[in-house]
């Protein structure tokens, strides 16, 4: 074995093996909750905007709705990208905490390599879909039109996002959550500044409405992507990109990373489609309820975003501890995680309660959006903990290799509880868009609960990968 591969080496100085779990936890997940709020801007930013682009409400929850069903794609678009950068961060963090350096900057490589292949089918894919796409969520007419310009115009921003993604799964496995941080926050800067441009115009710059919208998104994603190769191929944190390196073969790590990766895509992807059937259950109740779905949906990622956070931070230290054969240190990080993230749940849900009127109102300028929305997003304001420790239980999980319970915990609450809840609720009840909602939050509070036993009783220490 190489130097670089030196088990004992490695560890020394490892803040990650032998630092206070509780303070190198919280230290590691900052970087990363700083990350998910950028990236939350790009999409409460484009929600905005297209609650506020024009003065005819009609045209905004229209576009709204457009903005809606773009981010369901970006979110499959993430799903797909899961199925290389789950199994990259399990893979990288477990050859670090074993001190493989080489094996780790080897899965890495490979991992890009397969994200060049996965962004190009991405773009090609959503943009031939995106009829098919608007019209699975029921849109017609004048909103179908502008979903389906959207979305075909965002396509070509999926294949650098794949470049962003799996580069930053890669560089978490090692520790290093920096990096991605101030990529992905260079991308929120940069649609900040851009989209706004773009959709009202400034001097010489045309105003391009809604198009102005995805274009500047689009514009920001290319960045990132662009900075995440250049980044990669200088080297950083003992990973660096060589093309020779990429298309090498005579080893099993692509398969290794596909097996990981793939029943996570597989969950992600049939998750997906679960969420589509949603959506077309909402758009029944009508456009004043699919826009309010959109914006609560939007502002929830509050809690979304830091419970991913801590999830990664805790899937990077769990793979390193198994790594470094101390499991009582890989079953500790998922539960401190989960601890630390439900305080700052519990202040979210009590922001979402207390103030649900006031945050309809500065994201849309139509009262009919106001009225429909306000009191569901209030009641799931009551389930954001739930919410919290279901995203870290199963990133936790992941991180050990652990991929197919999830899964099937996954697979369970979406198709047998949330879609036929949802139908029962809102068709045969008519219970509007709360009975929607009550649905989904008894899906969160069924897989809270079904993976923090799964993290519980520590089957998936000995998962194999």
């Amino acid at each position: 074995m190489a130097a670089m591969d030196n088990p004992g080496e490695s560890q020394r100085g490892n803040s990650l093996l032998t630092g206070d779990l509780r303070r190198t936890l919280f230290f590691l997940a900052l970087p990363v909750l700083a990350e998910q709020f950028m990236n939350f801007f790009v999409g409460f930013v484009d929600t905005y905007l297209a609650g506020h682009v024009t003065a005819d409400p009609d045209f905004n929850r229209r576009a709204t709705s457009a903005i809606g069903v773009a981010a369901y794609v970006g979110w499959l678009s993430s799903m797909m990208f899961g199925l290389v950068g789950v199994g990259t961060t399990a893979l990288v963090s477990r050859h670090w905490g074993a001190g493989e350096k080489e094996a780790a900057n080897r899965i890495a490589n490979r991992s890009m390599m397969l994200a060049v292949l996965l962004g190009i089918v991405a773009c090609a894919l959503f943009y031939f879909a995106a009829p098919l796409l608007a019209a699975a969520v029921g849109l017609q007419g004048a909103s179908y039109d502008i979903a389906v310009r959207y979305l075909q115009i965002d396509a070509f921003g999926h294949m650098f996002h794949a470049f962003s993604m799996i580069g930053a799964a890669a560089l978490r496995g090692s520790g290093n959550t920096r990096a991605p941080m101030l990529i992905l926050g260079t991308v929120s800067l940069l649609n900040l500044i851009i989209s706004p441009l773009l959709v009202f115009g400034l001097g010489p710059i045309p105003e391009l409405g809604i198009d102005g919208i995805v274009a500047g998104t689009v514009t920001a994603r290319c960045c990132g992507g662009l900075l995440m190769l250049i980044l990669l191929s200088r080297g950083i944190s003992g990973l660096k990109l060589s093309v020779a390196e990429m298309k090498r073969g005579g080893d099993d790590s692509i398969r290794r990373i596909l097996r990981i990766g793939l029943p996570a895509c597989v969950d992600g992807v049939v998750l997906w489609m679960g969420h589509i059937v949603f959506l077309k259950i909402i758009n029944r109740i009508g456009e004043d309820a699919f826009a309010a779905h959109v914006i609560g949906v939007q502002v929830e990622a509050i809690t979304y975003l830091p419970a991913i956070a801590w999830g990664i931070a805790a899937a990077t230290m769990t793979g390193q501890a198994l790594g470094n054969h101390d499991i009582p240190r890989a079953r500790r990080a998922g539960h401190e995680a989960a601890l630390q993230c439900s305080l700052l749940a519990g202040l979210i849900s009590l922001f979402f309660v207390l103030g649900s009127e006031q945050i309809f109102q500065f994201m849309h300028t139509d009262p009919g959006v106001w009225k429909t929305g306000v009191f569901p997003f209030r009641f799931a304001g009551f389930f954001q903990i739930p919410l919290a420790i279901s995203i870290i239980y199963m990133h936790s999980l992941r991180g050990a290799g652990d991929t197919r319970y999830p899964m099937l915990i996954n697979l369970c609450g979406t198709f047998l509880v949330r879609v036929p809840g949802a139908y029962l609720c809102v068709v045969v009840l008519e219970w509007g868009l709360f009975g929607a909602w009550l649905a989904m939050c008894a899906d969160i509070l069924l897989r809270a609960i079904l993976l923090a036993v799964r993290h519980l009783r520590g089957h998936w220490v000995t998962t194999k990968v």
